[in-house]
């Protein structure tokens, strides 16, 4: 299936059988889907976006794009290890006790689950993410505040913002 929307990236998910000779480690085409994506976002005067790449039961990647600030509320993933790459822009992430760390181009920060952060775009162009995730057990609440109260990330409480797309420019 090939996604050709022209606002969101391209995401071509294929099936295939692997096989590994002269190993009992055998993957049938009903055992194994590989999914083949292009990190491609809209850049964007106002807002953010997020969108989901690729995913498995254990890890998800997604490209997040950011015109200006960030995830403004401190939260955690109480149940997710991830991590964040910098492909355009620049970031400055938050612990709980306000220390920071701030990344450029090709810089990212691994996050163990639990952790409470936050991050903001400071840059004089839109921050463009690439966001990897794992989740090694399933929790009833992906996202929280300080507080243990459920946080969805598109919530007035995050300060979300729909993003507003900037007429054909894009990171690719």
């Amino acid at each position: 299936m090939l996604d050709q929307h022209p606002d969101q990236p391209t995401v071509l998910t294929q099936s295939t059988s692997f096989e590994n000779s002269g190993s009992e480690n055998t993957v049938s085409e009903n055992e194994n889907r590989h999914q083949i994506y292009r990190v491609r976002t809209q850049l964007l005067s106002k807002g953010r976006s997020d969108y989901v790449l690729a995913s498995t039961d254990l890890m998800t990647v997604r490209i997040k794009c950011y015109a200006q600030g960030g995830e403004n509320v401190l939260h955690s993933h109480p149940g997710e290890d991830h991590t964040f790459i910098v492909l355009a822009g620049k970031a400055k992430f938050f612990d709980k006790n306000g220390e920071t760390a701030e990344l450029s181009r090709n810089e990212g920060i691994m996050l163990r689950r639990g952790t409470y952060y936050k991050f903001q775009s400071c840059g004089d162009e839109p921050l463009v993410l690439l966001r990897v995730g794992a989740e090694k057990e399933k929790v009833p609440v992906k996202r929280i505040g300080l507080a243990g109260e459920s946080l969805p990330g598109t919530s007035k409480a995050n300060k979300h913002e729909d993003g507003v797309p900037i007429e054909g420019l894009f990171y690719e």
